[in-house]
């Protein structure tokens, strides 16, 4: 298995060099490269399996050397500095990443994870996503799931609400099946917040397009256009009722 880290400092790549010669016995060879030209150079070379890529570099972003190496050979985990917006880009497309500065137990977790799927064959369709919402070129967002065996793209106006069980999140759509997913339900929560999705209870996220009515009765629920009936937690129905009643 053949790596490569991309980032414009030299002390970072070095660290990332530590860290997989100490936890990863078994990647053969390690590349790396400092810029976005030498980035796009090295990947046109040599054959990746999987790319440690840092968004922010001095003649440019990991952006611009995806775009140039299509199609791809190789796993992909972004590192980035803290980056509010492209990492709700990443979110959306299900894709991984590490913060910066680099834990060392969540950097080897990522290449575990990484090394245990190899996923090669979903990114284009995942980075297609990404620049999607990064770039802004569509108003109908649309968020990327990922199951065991197979990746998903939903619209978000189709998400009617989701259910939490412990680390899994089950996805209720529109017109097709429930979609479950390894991931926990306070990650969506906050990729949604933007889309008219609010936590009634810690077990339902919902979208309030999808509410025919506020049932007080009984602690209070929420009754959804499809019949589902949403329970709502004390302390959340008064931020509810103020927000049902802006809509």
């Amino acid at each position: 298995m053949n790596i490569v880290f991309i980032d414009d400092d030299k002390n970072i790549r070095n660290l990332y060099r530590q860290i997989v010669r100490k936890h990863f016995p078994d990647i053969s060879e390690i590349f790396e490269a400092g810029s976005v030209k030498e980035g796009i150079e090295l990947l046109q070379k040599i054959k990746a399996d999987l790319l440690i890529l840092d968004i922010d570099l001095g003649d440019g972003s990991g952006f611009d050397i995806l775009q140039a190496v299509k199609p791809y050979s190789f796993s992909l985990i972004f590192s980035t500095a803290f980056n509010e917006f492209a990492i709700k880009a990443i979110k959306f497309s299900a894709l991984d990443y590490v913060l910066k500065p680099i834990d060392e137990d969540e950097f080897c977790a990522a290449i575990d994870k990484s090394i245990a799927i190899r996923e090669k064959s979903n990114l284009e369709t995942q980075l297609f996503n990404f620049f999607d919402y990064y770039e802004k070129r569509n108003d109908t967002k649309k968020l990327v799931l990922k199951t065991a065996g197979e990746l998903h793209i939903v619209d978000i106006n189709d998400i009617v609400f989701c259910t939490s069980d412990n680390s899994y999140t089950t996805f209720s759509l529109k017109d097709a099946d429930d979609i479950i997913v390894s991931r926990g339900m306070k990650e969506f929560e906050d990729i949604l917040a933007d889309y008219n999705f609010f936590r009634p209870h810690n077990s339902y996220l919902v979208n309030l397009n999808y509410i025919q009515k506020l049932d007080k009765s009984d602690g209070g629920f929420l009754i959804l256009k499809n019949g589902k009936e949403i329970p709502v937690s004390q302390r959340k129905k008064t931020r509810l009722i103020k927000i049902l009643e802006a809509l």
